[in-house]
């Protein structure tokens, strides 16, 4: 987009806002108070689903009587606020920050423990590493804290679980978004619903987006297509069939290096470190999903849920590997690969919830099973340059660099040309078995104590086979992942928490790469957490969570002086959220949220000075939206990310950034709404995360979307 089609743009955006100021405050002497806006609707969703509606928990608790932070963003939420990704979402929630990913894939920073696999769909584990699209969801839930007893293994710092659209039973209705952006990204999504009575549902939800940014190269597109029917066997028992078809192909960016000062140079902003033609990611995915749920009786409910999943994945890239701005400031170093998965989950799991008492105890027990068979074949290949016999190669710093299709000039003028065929890394076939059971109490003493007890066992059982080696290695992990809670209600809509839980993370890691050298004879990763919180539920669906926690990890590693011994090194990160959330007004609505993180890294030497990558100290986020007549409303917010460090070793450092936001909604009637939404108002340049020292990602320009939501 030319800069003058971007000031058309701008000023027609402008114009639309203008328009629907102008058309509410002529709309508002005719609407009456009474009527119920669309905000209010929303909000009586979203505070139903924010006071007693956790998929995710698995038991029909009240999120006032969760002894640990969480947060929920409903589908309206979403909708309204004009969010595409996670990352939108995780920009304003506290106490977790967004990392790069390497162009490639969601990862979220859960209170300083950076995870790329804690996603779940459903309660399911989705650990498979793309972007995930928001298209289908009901609402996203964010658990903070280790979550092993409900979810298994990781969920260290938090987990990621979206509950996805089902059908409606007695319900027919459609509805079709379509929004454009001023860089040319363009998407449409439609989701409809029809039922013949109470019976049956069938509900269908598909998207298409055409990707583009502020980034030269970039683009993509992604389609998404999810029927899914609910079928009411009988007044007790009720089936959820899902199919999902996601493909999905976009440009690799992996920002821009950092310079002597260890910041990102800005004077690079503009220069994409990368080649056109084989910088990309490419997804195709398959997930089916069944959950049967049946009442036994009024106090005794039991459900069965199955899901497959069928991935292939691949993404190639080349990045900035090596920049000394001092020494050679015109010359960048590229490094490069290309990696496939192809994997297979099915995942079985199933749940008893009874609610009984003993005495004046009442009692809600959760008792489940899992179980989970995971195939997954990888392999990469490094980049292999002719003229260096290696991975790497010196180009000059330009716009474009001298680079496409696996071809180009070096900084010396000579050809070089990469192949992608020639230095294999690694390839690796893996299986997983995973058996778990688990149990969890949670007790009513009285009106004003309430007691959490659980453990989950998890028998996890990997097997690697090294192709070029010729070698398989295995490995069984038996663990007990234990969690407790006291909750304390001086009143029924406050609740003062203390919680304790555990959680582990094979030496296989996220992504079960491999377990060779010492990693097939060390003990899985341990973590344990510690918190403390007030929950306070106000009138009118306002609601505000405190929480002071700690999360401490314990790492075997092998004894240097001693390699039959090991050494166990511990590490903290101890922090404090704040969130508030809800109506302040009858037309005020706010969501803020405030983290301070803290920490220091740990080695066998005891603790180094050193601050843990990717942990700000502060973040702060806060959205407001005002419904200024019955069909125009406003929305504001803002989102501040403290500095922090790239890299463990302190030297490569994440500038500091405030951002706004804004948006206007006007509803042309009950069916249609035209909506404005502009991120980073102010024009800002920022840098809102990283992978490693030289990969910084460039945040976007003020850039201005506007997006019809038509109910028919």
């Amino acid at each position: 987009m030319t800069a003058n089609t971007a000031r058309q743009f701008g000023t027609a955006a402008m114009a639309f806002a203008f328009v629907t100021t102008t058309a509410a405050a002529q709309d508002s002497a005719g609407t009456s108070d009474s009527e119920a806006s669309r905000l209010d609707r929303v909000e009586v969703v979203g505070q139903v689903l924010y006071s007693d509606q956790i998929n995710a928990l698995r038991t029909p608790t009240p999120i006032i009587n969760v002894p640990q932070s969480l947060s929920i963003v409903t589908a309206d939420e979403i909708e309204v606020r004009g969010w595409t990704s996670i990352g939108d979402i995780i920009d304003y929630t506290p106490g977790v920050n967004t990392t790069q990913g390497e162009g490639h894939r969601d990862a979220v920073v859960f209170r300083g423990v950076r995870s790329t696999a804690d996603f779940f769909i459903d309660g399911m584990r989705d650990d498979v590493q793309y972007y995930r699209p928001l298209y289908n969801l009901e609402q996203v839930e964010i658990l903070r804290g280790p979550n092993a007893l409900l979810f298994g293994r990781g969920g260290t710092g938090g987990i990621l679980n979206r509950v996805t659209k089902k059908g409606v039973l007695g319900e027919t209705f459609n509805g079709l978004q379509v929004r454009g952006d001023e860089f040319g990204e363009f998407g449409i999504q439609y989701d409809g619903n029809y039922s013949d009575g109470d019976r049956y549902a069938f509900r269908l939800n598909a998207m298409y987006e055409s990707l583009d940014n502020h980034r030269d190269f970039y683009d993509g597109d992604r389609i998404g297509f999810n029927p899914t029917a609910k079928l009411a066997i009988s007044s007790a028992t009720t089936l959820d069939l899902s199919y999902e078809y996601v493909d999905h192909q976009r440009f690799i960016d992996r920002g821009i290096p950092t310079g002597s000062d260890g910041r990102p140079v800005e004077a690079f902003e503009n220069i994409v470190f990368a080649d056109p033609e084989l910088n990309t990611t490419e997804l195709e995915a398959h997930l089916l999903r069944a959950t049967l749920q049946h009442e036994f009786s009024s106090s005794l409910k039991g459900n069965f849920s199955a899901f497959y999943g069928d991935y292939d994945k691949l993404y190639q890239n080349f990045y900035v590997s090596g920049y000394n701005q001092a020494s050679t400031p015109d010359v960048v170093t590229l490094d490069g690969y290309v990696d496939t998965t192809q994997r297979e989950n099915l995942i079985l799991s199933a749940n008893l919830i009874g609610e009984f008492a003993t005495g004046q105890m009442k009692h809600t027990l959760i008792g489940g099973v899992e179980f989970i068979d995971t195939s997954s074949d990888q392999d990469r290949f490094n980049s292999f340059w002719d003229t260096t016999s290696d991975d790497n190669e010196i180009f000059s710093i330009a716009r474009p660099l001298q680079l496409r299709g696996g071809v180009g000039v070096n900084a010396s003028g000579m050809p070089t040309r990469n192949d992608f065929t020639a230095d294999l890394n690694d390839d690796t076939r893996v299986d997983i078995d995973v058996f778990s059971v688990y149990l969890q109490d949670e007790i009513r003493v009285n009106d004003w104590l309430q007691v959490i007890l659980g453990a989950r066992f998890d028998s996890f059982d990997i097997e690697v086979f090294n192709v070029p080696a010729n070698e398989t290695r295995s490995r069984e992990d038996d663990e007990v992942s234990p969690r407790a809670g006291l909750i304390f209600k001086p009143q029924e809509n406050i609740s003062v928490y203390a919680s304790y839980s555990e959680s582990f993370e094979p030496r296989s890691g996220e992504q079960f790469a491999n377990i060779n050298g010492n990693n097939n004879a060390l003990d899985p990763n341990t973590f344990k957490n510690r918190e403390i919180g007030l929950k306070w539920d106000f009138a009118q669906g306002l609601s505000l969570t405190a929480s002071l926690f700690e999360i401490e990890q314990s790492s075997p590693q092998v004894a240097d002086n001693d390699p039959a011994t090991l050494d166990v090194i511990d590490s903290e990160i101890d922090g404090f959220e704040l969130q508030l959330k809800g109506n302040l007004t009858e037309r005020w609505f706010m969501t803020a949220g405030y983290s301070h993180l803290d920490g220091e890294q740990v080695d066998r030497s005891g603790p180094t000075g050193l601050r843990p990558a990717e942990l700000p100290e502060h973040m702060f986020a806060i959205w407001n939206h005002f419904q200024a007549t019955e069909r125009f409303g406003l929305g504001l917010g803002l989102t501040y990310q403290d500095d922090s460090f790239i890299n463990n070793g302190n030297t490569a450092e994440l500038p500091d950034y405030t951002r706004v936001d804004a948006a206007a909604y006007y509803d042309v009637s009950d069916a249609l709404r035209l909506q404005l939404n502009v991120e980073n108002l102010t024009d800002e340049l920022y840098f809102p995360n990283a992978h490693s020292t030289h990969q910084v990602t460039v945040g976007a320009p003020r850039t201005a979307r506007v997006q019809v939501s038509w109910q028919f």
